[in-house]
This record gives C-alpha cells, sequence and structure tokens, in this order.
C-alpha cells in the first residue's frame, strides 16, 4: 500500500494541467478576497482560461471548493513521511506551524472537511497512521489502536489549528507546542510496549 504522500502524489497527478491553473487561481484569489467574493469569472481570468472551462471541470462551487481544499492540503500543505509513529509529535508541529503561515488556505481546508462536504476525508492520514501502528506497536489491543489512531489523525489537521487559533487566541508556537504535546500524551502510554 502506498504511503500517504505517494497517494497524495498520485491524487495530486490526476489533476490536469487546466485544472492545476484552476486551483491554484482560486488558491490565490482566497487569500487575497476570502471564499465569498471569489466569482467563477474572475477565477477564469486569473487562470488564463475560459469561464465555460472552469464550469465544465467543476460544475458547482462545492465541487471547486473541495477540489481546491484537497489541492491545498497535497500542494501546500504536503506532509513529510515520518519514519515513526513516535515522530508524528514533530510532523503535528511542522503541520501547525505551516497552517499559521497561511492561515485563509488552513480555514478552507478544515472548514470543508469539519462539515463533512461530500467527499472530503476528515482524517486523511489515518491509512499511514494506522499503518505504523500496527508496524510499530503489534501488540495492542483494538480499542487502543483505534484511540492512538483517532487521536493522532485528528490532532494532525486544519481543523485542529483553526480551533486553538479561534477558540483560544493561540499564537503560532502556543499551537505548535500544544498540538506537539498531546500527540506525546497519546504515544507516551505505549512506548514501553514497540514489538
Amino acid at each position: 500500500m502506498p504511503a500517504t504522500s505517494d497517494i497524495d502524489a498520485q491524487a495530486a497527478h490526476e489533476v490536469s494541467r487546466t485544472q492545476e491553473a484552476i486551483l491554484a487561481a482560486y488558491a490565490e484569489l482566497i487569500e487575497e478576497l476570502g471564499t465569498d467574493d471569489v466569482s467563477f469569472r474572475l477565477i477564469a481570468r486569473r487562470a488564463g482560461v475560459g469561464e465555460r472551462t472552469v464550469f465544465r471541470n467543476y460544475a458547482t462551487r462545492v465541487d471547486l471548493l473541495l477540489a481546491t481544499a484537497a489541492w491545498i492540503e497535497s500542494r501546500i500543505f504536503p506532509r513529510q513521511d515520518s519514519a515513526s509513529i513516535f515522530d508524528m509529535p514533530l510532523a503535528i508541529r511542522a503541520a501547525m506551524e505551516s497552517y499559521d503561515h497561511r492561515p485563509e488556505l488552513a480555514h478552507v481546508v478544515a472548514e470543508t472537511t469539519m462539515r463533512g462536504i461530500s467527499g472530503a476525508a476528515p482524517t486523511p492520514t489515518r491509512a499511514r497512521l494506522e499503518q505504523m501502528v500496527d508496524a510499530e506497536i503489534p501488540s495492542l489491543e483494538d480499542a487502543e489502536r483505534i484511540a492512538i489512531v483517532a487521536g493522532l489523525a485528528h490532532l494532525d489537521s486544519a481543523a485542529t489549528w483553526v480551533t486553538f487559533r479561534r477558540e483560544f487566541g493561540m499564537s503560532r508556537r502556543d499551537i505548535a507546542d500544544a498540538a506537539a504535546w498531546a500527540a506525546e500524551a497519546v504515544l507516551d502510554p505505549v512506548r514501553s510496549r514497540v514489538g
């Protein structure tokens, strides 16, 4: 089974050049104008294509938003594969810092996944986390395994960054520290059980 970054890369390659131009243009415009004031005409102009081309590729605003959120996750916020499940706190720290550098785009990713728009994967790193847990800690009971994967998958998300930022008004450094600390707390009880 390919690693998550391989899956992301494969998905990104499945986007045609035209789609890439449309999604990149929309992401740029989101950072400049927000999501509400961006028309298909403006996206088409920025992408250098006709407005009909945008509609042909993304028939509805939801289709376009969903594709853009997936593109942002794979292109703007890519993940490095962790060699070990116990490296995840560092990976999560890095993800939180990258979300903080592009807050408008992080919000788009978070809102898309939190609202459960059809096709959005709320835990895109789940499969990779399950593989690492199974390989490194095979003695876990199912409930422990699920708890660890669920905890780490949800910590490693734009939704976590948005929650820490919006609800608690935390700084970039505090968000990164809190998310990494929480990931360590998830993993600490099983460190001695590495197989």
